[in-house]
């Protein structure tokens, strides 16, 4: 299979993996982890409408250009997209904006809609920055569907992982959100566009859900609720959704682990994981996040997550909210 500059599917994984670090993959995954990797394999077949995924929209996805190795590059992975049927995707980069290059991948994939995001890490300053914000909604096209609160920046991530109360903080010292963070709701619910979480601490979530449905935001997203340190409670959950919060989970969780990509992390189980979305489908999205060296193709996430959902139990139209309607509706293809 070739793409469209005629670079085959086995000298593209061949090249990502090299640019990406092939020392990661070693090339022995163990066949027993069961998750399928761009090693040396053309078993994935992207070319014509896989009814599994037509009309999905995965909004949380990583690529190259990065200042992380990615899997492969935002072309690559929207024409991948666009052939197996999807409505849209939406991009992230922890470091840099994504929504200029966005409209860029338009002109060459004009019937595909293709957004971008921006988050709020310390290459924007030491402190959410409103200027970037308002920059990134005004860029040519309109194309900054979601500003992400700091991710691998986050106080909350830094104290956890390396004990240390340092980063980019969301709260002052009192709980109280920040006059920063305020400003960038406003222009989120000015642009009407996606004010994600990031990587925020469960009970920051919270207190921003309850902020934001103050300020007037009406697409404010709790990220990867279901993830690592992240993972939130039920009843934290419930408290978001009360506030008006969309629910984001996060396949990821499922395909990670020993003899992966990402193999300090604990795999989660397709019960768990549809234990988790069956809370308040309609109230709920499910990405990826995928894009990382030595883990599954997004394409491929997405298809082994609406399989897994289906058979354990949820019914095709809680699937089509979470997949299909409303991530759709979040990147401002559907009213709301």
């Amino acid at each position: 299979m070739k793409d469209k500059q005629g670079l085959s599917r086995r000298d593209f994984i061949r090249n990502s993996m090299i640019a990406g670090g092939a020392m990661l993959l070693s090339g022995m995954l163990p066949s027993k982890a069961g998750i399928p990797t761009f090693t040396d394999s053309e078993d994935f077949n992207f070319s014509g409408t896989d009814e599994l995924l037509r009309g999905v929209s995965d909004i949380h996805l990583h690529a190259a250009p990065d200042s992380k190795a990615r899997l492969g590059n935002e072309l690559e992975f929207a024409r991948a997209a666009h052939d197996a049927g999807y409505k849209s995707m939406l991009f992230k980069s922890n470091d840099f904006s994504s929504h200029d290059r966005a409209y860029l991948i338009r002109q060459v994939l004009p019937d595909f809609e293709v957004f971008g995001s921006l988050c709020m890490n310390r290459v924007h300053g030491e402190k959410v920055n409103t200027f970037a914000a308002e920059k990134a909604v005004n860029t040519t096209g309109n194309l900054c569907r979601c500003i992400w609160m700091p991710t691998q920046d986050a106080v909350y991530q830094n104290i956890r992982y390396h004990g240390k109360k340092e980063g980019i903080p969301v709260l002052d010292d009192n709980g109280h959100v920040l006059p920063e963070v305020v400003r960038v709701m406003e222009i989120c619910a000015e642009a009407n566009i996606i004010f994600a979480t990031g990587h925020s601490s469960s009970e920051e979530s919270i207190t921003l859900a309850r902020k934001a449905r103050e300020v007037g935001v009406k697409k404010f997203v709790v990220t990867h609720a279901n993830s690592g340190i992240w993972k939130m409670t039920y009843d934290q959950i419930k408290r978001c959704i009360d506030s008006g919060a969309w629910i984001e989970y996060s396949y990821i969780t499922n395909l990670w682990g020993p003899g992966t990509g990402l193999p300090d992390f604990e795999r989660m189980s397709d019960k768990e994981f549809a234990g988790f979305v069956r809370i308040a489908p309609e109230h709920s999205i499910i990405t990826t996040d995928l894009g990382q060296v030595g883990m599954p193709h997004p394409v491929e996430g997405m298809r082994r997550c609406i399989r897994a959902l289906l058979e354990n139990g949820l019914s095709q139209q809680q699937v089509n909210y979470m997949v299909r309607d409303n991530p759709a509706t979040l990147v401002g293809l559907s009213a709301i």
